[in-house]
């Protein structure tokens, strides 16, 4: 009998830390995507010029692959928890600086303390690969991992709402009380961690990959730095000569911030190309797509939706998402699984181009995507850390969101281009044939990235 209540007190208790996860995660997706939906708001009302307004958001980008590997480290050792709680605790600081009526500076500063928040996903990853059964784990993980799909589709109605209402700190406001509520759960649920050895921190590697890492997210995420072709190439040029240097180093270090030569493992480098190409896919196709239903009436197509319907809009996407990770979780082998997602997205491509006149058409297309790439979310993590030792758990993951930022960004700013370049002279809104041959550009990174994946048995053996 009493072996009997104890297994159902494991059972409960593993329920409420995988829910506690899960529910911290979704917090820091909300937050994440507070950004992007007042980036005018932003601009109108503090009276800034819009390139200004922008880093807003990303700010949020960089912090959060920046800091991932220094949190990933850290989150392997005893002091897990405490690395969280004291993440968490910053984020809410961020929130704070966002919601008060500070200058400009503050809110940008706010916005990179709350980008913390999307690094800490990879060590609530590694919480629940350490403290859960195997099947309750493997749940959780998925979960986790989609999170970040569905607080895109929460996160986008509610903040537009919030600020159409009450105004641009009242949005604001509500990140900083996500944040503190994350805090909360955390500090309440989190285990503590068994003693042990105390993580050391490779300093200058970490210098070096966030100093490497911030040059080609900055090359990428400001296009205008290519005005001057030297300066772009030359910013791209010291940023691959610092990562080449931070790989030399870490080869050589004692305790290096991340194991290159686990990374260098087939199934690990296999995966994070196919996120890294994949997410330029998905990210091109998500950007055409949410700017395409708010195209303003006098450009003669697109569906000019205000920004809480353009937010709405976003909720199949965040639906579906969330099914995938239902639907594909243990029924599919991950393989397949990920061509099945891959394919998802290719299928809302074409859907989108062939029929983007019909708004009932886009929005299926908007969900079809949120399948995708909440099954591409899902399944990576199985991918990546096949045959990680769990002591690594943090620290791979982190590199994982590192490649994944690079892709989002590369697939943002490849929409930017694209839409530019279709844009006839004198022209603010690009042709809408232009909005169709971007869509089809989506196609090549995604079939590359499933074949990739899809080739890895044979590569195996």
């Amino acid at each position: 009998m009493s072996t009997e209540v104890d297994d159902r007190a494991g059972a409960l208790e593993a329920r409420r830390l995988g829910s506690a996860l899960v529910a911290v995660a979704l917090t820091g997706a909300v937050i994440g995507s507070v950004g992007a939906p007042l980036i005018t708001a932003v601009a109108t009302g503090l009276r800034v010029p819009l390139e200004a307004a922008q880093w807003t958001l990303t700010i949020t980008l960089f912090t959060g692959a920046i800091a991932g590997p220094v949190l990933g480290r850290l989150g392997t050792g005893p002091h897990r928890r405490t690395t969280i709680l004291v993440t968490l605790a910053l984020v809410t600081i961020g929130g704070a600086l966002t919601a008060l009526p500070l200058p400009f500076a503050a809110l940008v500063v706010g916005r990179g303390l709350q980008g913390l928040g999307v690094a800490v996903g990879a060590l609530l990853m590694s919480v629940a690969r350490a403290h859960l059964p195997a099947e309750r784990s493997a749940s959780t993980i998925t979960a986790l991992s989609v999170a970040s799909t569905v607080g895109i589709g929460v996160g986008y109605p509610v903040i537009s709402l919030l600020d159409q209402l009450a105004g641009l700190r009242a949005a604001y406001a509500l990140g900083f009380a996500l944040s503190a509520a994350a805090l909360v759960i955390a500090w309440r649920v989190l285990p503590p961690e068994n003693p042990g050895a105390r993580s050391q921190i490779d300093v200058i590697g970490a210098v070096l990959l966030g100093l490497g890492t911030l040059g080609v997210l900055l090359v990428i995420a400001e296009p205008a730095l290519w005005a001057n072709p030297w300066a772009g190439a030359g910013i791209l040029a010291a940023a691959v000569a610092i990562l080449a240097v931070w790989a030399v180093v870490e080869l050589r270090s004692a305790a290096p911030l991340v194991d290159l030569r686990l990374l260098g493992q087939g199934p690990v480098v296999r995966a994070n190309a196919a996120m890294l190409i994949a997410g330029v896919g998905m990210y091109l196709l998500f950007s055409l797509l949410t700017r395409y239903v708010q195209t303003p009436a006098d450009a003669h197509y697109g569906f000019a939706l205000p920004g809480v319907a353009a937010g709405a809009a976003l909720i199949p996407f965040s639906l579906s998402g969330f099914v995938a990770g239902k639907v594909l979780r243990g029924r599919i082998a991950q393989r397949g699984a990920y061509v099945l997602s891959a394919a998802a997205v290719v299928i809302a491509a074409v859907v989108f181009a062939v029929a983007s006149g019909s708004l009932v058409v886009v929005l299926i297309a908007m969900a079809v995507l949120g399948f995708g790439v909440g099954g591409v979310a899902a399944v990576m993590p199985g991918l990546v850390l096949a045959g990680v030792p769990q002591a690594e758990t943090a620290s791979v993951l982190s590199i994982n969101q590192i490649v994944r930022s690079i892709g989002f960004s590369i697939g943002s700013a490849l929409a930017g281009f694209l839409l530019a370049a279709a844009t006839p002279g004198g022209a603010l809104l690009p042709a809408q044939d232009g909005y169709t041959a971007a869509a089809l550009w989506s196609l090549p990174p995604l079939v590359a990235s499933a074949l990739i994946v899809a080739g890895k048995r044979r590569a195996i053996r």
